[in-house]
């Protein structure tokens, strides 16, 4: 006869594990920032993006899923990847929403660590700059 674990006393360690996800996971989802993961491996694919990302930039989460973000936001690739220095400030650049509009955006990028210390993760904050650039802009014109 093989167990199941549906019980929390079977199996509590996968279920506080399992409820902690599902916290995180409403915690982005609730989120008013765009917010996206990126695998560290490979060309850092996107591996989620929550709803205020979705409505900014207009892509589907289905749309954005496996695409590098600097290649889906038709980011400067040599800004890009300065974005995942360890430490890096918000850097402050041009995206490209899915209806062509270009936005100015402040990305942060963090590093999420496994228990061996490498990096698995990198979440990417957006913030909306446009206005505030196009402020600075009238501003400074004489």
């Amino acid at each position: 006869m093989r167990l199941r674990a549906t019980r929390p006393e079977i199996a509590p360690a996968l279920f506080r594990l399992l409820a902690e996800a599902a916290l995180s996971r409403a915690a982005l989802d609730a989120c008013g920032l765009p917010v996206a993961l990126a695998d560290a491996a490979g060309s850092r694919p996107i591996s989620y993006v929550n709803q205020a990302f979705e409505a900014f930039f207009g892509y589907r989460a289905a749309e954005a899923l496996g695409r590098p973000a600097h290649v889906l936001l038709a980011m400067d690739a040599v800004r890009a990847e300065q974005l995942y220095c360890e430490g890096a400030p918000g850097v402050v650049l041009s995206a490209q929403c899915k209806d062509c509009s270009l936005a100015r955006v402040e990305v942060s990028v963090r590093a999420v660590r496994g228990s061996d210390g490498r990096v698995t993760h990198w979440v990417l904050a957006f913030s909306d700059r446009t206005e505030l650039e196009q402020l600075r802009e009238r501003l400074s014109r004489p």
